[in-house]
């Protein structure tokens, strides 16, 4: 029995219990402000098209598979339809990853390193709030950190369950995103070039993993197969330019900003000391695979690869063995303690920074205060107050029986989803909607401009997002709305947010089949 006073009472060293509260105590504030802000925050563009696509259930979509669908579906079977519903099994995957780390932590390198890790994890900007929205990169990240615990263990134990394990990842992951490749890829490195990974493929285990995996690519294999491989072709040649672009070269000074400066220099001498401590068998060898082929590949494909869209959360996964890892090598390492509480207190801040600036944009004034330090949060506001004067116009009798039509795929799926699906929304054939890979799913639900054309002379209540295009392409979308929905007058406008975003209603007819001309006189080109 322990006596009274022992510090190291329970068989648990005081310092480690310390490391055990700290985490536990961090974990537990940071997921209640992402409860918080996921039920404050409303839904972006993407979001909303997600959740429509959760009312369309299928086995893969034009732009990703079909998890994050499936999980907003879930989500609101539960729950009901909401926010906070349809983002609920995100948050559960974002407060589950954490733990993940920990438990690799605390097995390969003894309890108390698994608990710094977590700390870690839940320190970095893009993991600390992971989970506040409903995208597909919660699921896959939690499937990235899955699949190192599972080949960790499997690589050891060759237990069939932990071969089975690495199969469940693999799939969730495939069924997250395409980017799931990766893992495949960090995985074959390991299997190829490191001396104990190239024993593993006489063992059965292995393939059982390989096709366990294979149950979460065959329902996208069979969308694509289904559909003239629409997705994959937006995914490998329409998104990208595959040509170099120098602006690509701040790849690390993006991942500088959002992990922090001082922390990512951390990761990668860590990535350089995993890398020059392969040789000493596990864990080292798999983590050096697992953190250099993301992180490296990621900057080399972002040099020809899609520069139009968010990226710096591509390289996550290579960070997770490294966040591992970094407790055990700062142990035995001379860097300073000044840098060391240095960097970890501008992780601190810039965690609080993130949660900062989402909250500022969950609060009534918060985006005002935002424009005017330059930061406004364009893609977090403004829809309610659309779906507000939307749903204002449709109580009227005029349009009781009117086509309800956005300009563009975000804010029909902002509306659809603030009317919770109780009316189709239609969507013009916007540029927007091809460049992010939703026109042809618009096409396949019937709910593009083909199938509006369909309903030709019905009276329409159309919805416009002048600033959905760059100035300079703007009055060149404006100008063909006439030739679009005919007899368009206007019924409405809103300018939220000292002008930053706005919005127009006009009422028209479905215009027949025909040729898309400009009309500079167009009412919808009026300012």
């Amino acid at each position: 029995m322990a006596s009274i006073g022992n510090p190291d009472a329970g068989g648990v060293p005081w310092r480690e219990r310390q490391w055990r509260a700290a985490f536990w105590a961090v974990w537990t504030v940071l997921l209640v402000a992402k409860i918080v802000l996921a039920a404050q925050l409303a839904p972006f563009g993407d979001e909303a098209w997600y959740w429509q696509e959760s009312r369309h259930l299928a086995a893969g979509y034009s732009d990703l598979p079909a998890l994050t669908a499936w999980l907003i579906a879930a989500g609101e079977t539960i729950f009901g339809h909401g926010v906070l519903a349809m983002r609920a099994p995100f948050l559960a995957l974002g407060a589950l990853l954490p733990l993940v780390i920990v438990r690799i932590g605390n097995r390969i390198f003894g309890e108390g390193h698994g608990w710094r890790a977590g700390l870690l994890a839940l320190g970095l900007p893009l993991l600390g709030t992971l989970g506040i929205f409903a995208l597909p990169d919660v699921p896959l990240t939690f499937a990235s950190a899955l699949a190192l615990d599972a080949i960790e263990r499997a690589s050891r134990t060759r237990a069939r369950r932990d071969w089975a394990l690495l199969g469940f990842a693999l799939a969730l992951a495939w069924l997250a995103h395409y980017r799931a490749a990766m893992l495949l890829a960090a995985g074959f490195a390991f299997l190829a070039l490191i001396p104990r990974g190239r024993a593993l493929w006489r063992d059965p285990g292995l393939w059982l993993a390989l096709v366990v995996m294979l149950l979460g690519v065959l329902p996208t294999l069979f969308f694509n197969a289904t559909h003239a491989w629409v997705a994959l072709d937006f995914q490998l040649v329409q998104r990208n330019p595959w040509r170099f672009h120098a602006d690509a070269l701040v790849q690390p000074l993006e991942q500088a900003l959002v992990c922090t400066p001082f922390v990512y220099l951390m990761l990668l001498w860590a990535l350089w000391r995993t890398w020059q401590r392969r040789g000493e068998g596990a864990p080292w060898d798999l983590f050096a695979g697992c953190a250099a082929v993301p992180i490296l590949a990621y900057f080399v494909l972002g040099l020809f690869a899609d520069d139009t869209r968010f990226r710096a959360h591509w390289p996550l996964p290579g960070y997770l063995p490294l966040l591992i890892a970094l407790p055990a090598l700062l142990r035995q390492s001379r860097i300073a303690g000044g840098f060391r509480i240095a960097a970890f207190a501008v992780l601190a801040l810039g965690s609080l920074a993130a949660f900062a600036y989402l909250g500022m944009a969950a609060i009534p004034g918060g985006a005002d205060a935002l424009a005017r330090m330059k930061a406004f949060p364009q893609q977090f506001v403004g829809w309610r107050e659309a779906a507000a004067q939307t749903r204002a116009l449709l109580a009227q009798p005029q349009f009781d029986h009117s086509l309800l039509v956005a300009d563009n795929f975000m804010l029909a799926a902002e509306l659809d989803f603030a009317l919770d699906g109780s009316r189709p929304v239609f969507t013009l054939d916007h540029p927007l909607n091809a460049k992010h890979g939703r026109a042809p799913q618009l096409a396949i639900w019937q709910r593009d401009e083909s199938g509006l054309r369909a309903l030709a002379g019905q009276a329409v209540l159309l919805v416009v997002e002048p600033g959905a295009r760059r100035a300079r392409e703007r009055a060149a979308w404006l100008d063909t709305l006439c030739s679009r929905v005919t007899r368009l007058t206007a019924v409405a406008r809103l300018d939220a947010y000292d002008g930053r975003k706005r919005y127009r209603w006009y009422a028209g007819t479905v215009a027949s089949a025909g040729t898309v001309e400009s009309d500079p006189a167009c009412v919808a080109a009026q300012p």
